[in-house]
């Protein structure tokens, strides 16, 4: 298990592998965000986007199930999040698209109150299949400390 305690600023990761569908993203706009540019081939072709586009909020809850799988994989001891600060929407994500992430921890800090948690902040940046960034944010994580007697990572 991964704890506060394992983490350093400057540790980085690469994960995730999203693949995204013409059908996730027009179902996705359907029901969250359905702007025209995000639901019909004719009506994106008349905008900046020039064809279809998933909604940024679909490319936010992308990145969040790269992210969750990514958490359960490497066994972190995630208690959650309060937020996230600067997201930034950098490129259009289309239909077609493979996305991954790439994360760098900028900061740690162990709670004063609550000394069963820390938190750390950390800059996502998601790419897609070209390496070309699509989505940028600085994650708020809260994570638990080390319980006395684990052993460490």
């Amino acid at each position: 298990m991964i704890y506060f305690e394992d983490l350093a600023v400057g540790q980085t990761a690469r994960f995730g592998n999203y693949h995204v569908t013409r059908e996730e993203v027009i179902a996705f706009a359907e029901r969250y965000d359905p702007q025209p540019f995000h639901l019909s081939d004719e009506a994106a072709a008349a905008t900046h986007f020039g064809r279809l586009a998933a909604s940024g909020w679909h490319s936010c809850a992308m990145t969040m199930a790269m992210i969750v799988e990514n958490l359960r994989t490497s066994r972190q001891a995630g208690l959650g999040s309060p937020g996230v600060d600067e997201l930034r929407w950098l490129k259009p994500v289309y239909p077609g698209d493979t996305l991954s992430c790439e994360t760098e921890i900028i900061e740690t800090r162990r709670s004063r109150s609550r000394p069963e948690m820390g938190s750390y902040r950390s800059r996502m940046i998601v790419r897609n299949q070209h390496g070309e960034p699509v989505l940028s944010f600085v994650s708020i994580a809260l994570i638990a400390t080390r319980p006395a007697g684990a052993a460490g990572a």
